[in-house]
């Protein structure tokens, strides 16, 4: 006759997954946990893929299992389909917000970039510096190239006011601004 001890132990071995759920102290857990850990990994490994999301899938689910150990009831006589299930739960409730998220991730409009302030004072800068460059290039112009460079280029007036303006020949502003140009795109080559 075996010896048996409290609570169905008979002979030193561990009780069946009923009796240590029931009891719901942190030993009777520990002894479910030991038991049932390596295979509650394996199943949220082949759920998830990925070892650190199997760690977590266990671990929430050895939490749950915990937090309702009182309000749960073993109807089997292993606590494996119960863990499976809740792992299951954990990793719908995990993918379901991951979706959730990527979906609110989405309707975020992208950062518009931020100007550096430098950037703009640079860029005005480099603009003046040219701007000034390209006067001084239509001061060097004759006279009467000048004066069509002055008015339509940089005055940007249509070629029939600026004939009316300087009283010539509109085909008269028209060689003036052709050769005006011509002269400005030798000289702002030239400089760097």
């Amino acid at each position: 006759m075996t010896p048996e001890l409290a609570d169905g132990v008979v002979g030193g071995a561990d009780p069946p997954d009923p009796v240590l759920w029931s009891r719901g102290d942190r030993q009777s857990f520990g002894v479910l946990f030991e038991r049932h850990v390596e295979a509650v990994w394996n199943h949220a490994y082949r759920l998830t893929g990925s070892w650190e999301q199997a760690h977590d899938v266990t671990s929430a689910t050895f939490l749950t299992a915990w937090r309702t150990r009182g309000e749960v009831t073993l109807v089997r006589d292993s606590a494996l389909p119960l863990l499976y299930t809740m792992a299951g739960n954990v990793v719908r409730t995990a993918h379901r917000g991951l979706a959730r998220r990527s979906r609110l991730l989405r309707r975020i409009p992208p950062p518009s970039p931020v100007d550096d302030h430098a950037d703009a004072v640079v860029r005005r800068i480099d603009g003046e510096a040219r701007l000034r460059e390209v006067i001084d290039a239509v001061r060097s112009l004759p006279r009467a190239q000048r004066e069509v460079a002055e008015l339509c280029l940089l005055g940007d007036l249509p070629v029939a006011d600026a004939a009316v303006h300087l009283d010539i020949a509109e085909a008269t502003v028209r060689s003036h601004l052709s050769r005006a140009r011509a002269r400005l795109r030798s000289l702002t080559e030239d400089t760097p």
